[in-house]
């Protein structure tokens, strides 16, 4: 991995850049830059590398081809999976996020310091009453919250997600989606891999459909198309257009039920 130039725009550059898994490639000569104030989407079926795209961004996981090119400094946080965590390990939501601090920690116990800057990124997501809560006691947006504070209490100019929206309600899902704008308005740069195209992916302001490798990379109504979608896929699907938004549809549609969409895409 090699620096970028101070003069350079990007955040992170990867140019080509190709991995593998016991010899199986997962990416194939991926072209893609993450500029400050960016806030982009990545979509595609399970296995389509996603989720090793987002490690190469934060640098866990080495291309066995191309170049991955990083702003000298530059600070990334990330989010996992929340199904990934045990919710049930015995720690309140303060002391959860004060995990990210445990590199080059001197003492057991928080600062008077850390404990105001933990307060601090729990007031800013609205969490701040739930400082001293057991993280098990929590809703499906509170647990999401408190793993984007822990990635927030290292002052990221970066944010990586994977699947924030998985496996929670509507109303959860649009709690997320609100607070990420909110972030990226502050100028938060934030990668985020989704599974929900018409939740989540079609109100983001970029988007790159991945299998394997980039098959196109855009605004919704750029990217959300037939033809795509076909090619991530692998099967065709009705696109849709409501209030000016793409709406992704699996499976076929009667026309006497979409008469207020306009079709795009076919």
């Amino acid at each position: 991995m090699t620096a970028l130039s101070p003069t350079a725009s990007a955040l992170i550059r990867l140019d080509g850049v190709s991995c593998a898994y016991g010899g199986t490639r997962v990416l194939t000569g991926v072209d893609l830059a993450v500029t400050p104030r960016q806030f982009t989407g990545i979509v595609g079926p399970s296995g389509s590398g996603k989720t090793t795209l987002l490690r190469v961004l934060l640098g866990t996981v080495r291309p066995v081809s191309g170049s991955v090119q990083r702003r000298p400094g530059l600070r990334v946080g990330y989010v996992p999976q929340v199904e990934a965590v045990d919710w049930s390990f015995p720690v309140t939501v303060g002391e959860c996020v004060l995990m990210a601090r445990t590199r080059g920690r001197r003492l057991p116990w928080r600062s008077r310091v850390e404990q105001a800057e933990v307060g601090e990124v729990l007031a800013r997501l609205g969490i701040e009453s739930l400082a001293g809560r057991h993280i098990r006691d929590l809703s499906g947006g509170q647990q999401q919250r408190v793993f984007i504070a822990r990635a927030l209490l290292g002052r990221p100019q970066l944010l990586l997600m994977d699947e924030p929206t998985s496996g929670v309600d509507v109303r959860t899902r649009h709690e997320v989606l609100h607070l990420l704008d909110d972030l990226h308005r502050d100028g938060l740069a934030i990668v985020l891999t989704t599974h929900d195209l018409n939740g989540m992916a079609a109100h983001l302001p970029h988007l790159v459909c991945l299998n394997t490798e980039v098959l196109g990379q855009g605004t919704p109504q750029e990217v959300l198309t037939a033809d795509v979608l076909e090619r991530t896929y692998g099967a065709r699907m009705e696109i849709l257009e409501h209030a000016g938004m793409p709406i992704v549809l699996d499976q076929y549609v009667p026309a006497d039920n979409v008469l207020r969409y306009r079709r795009k895409g076919a």
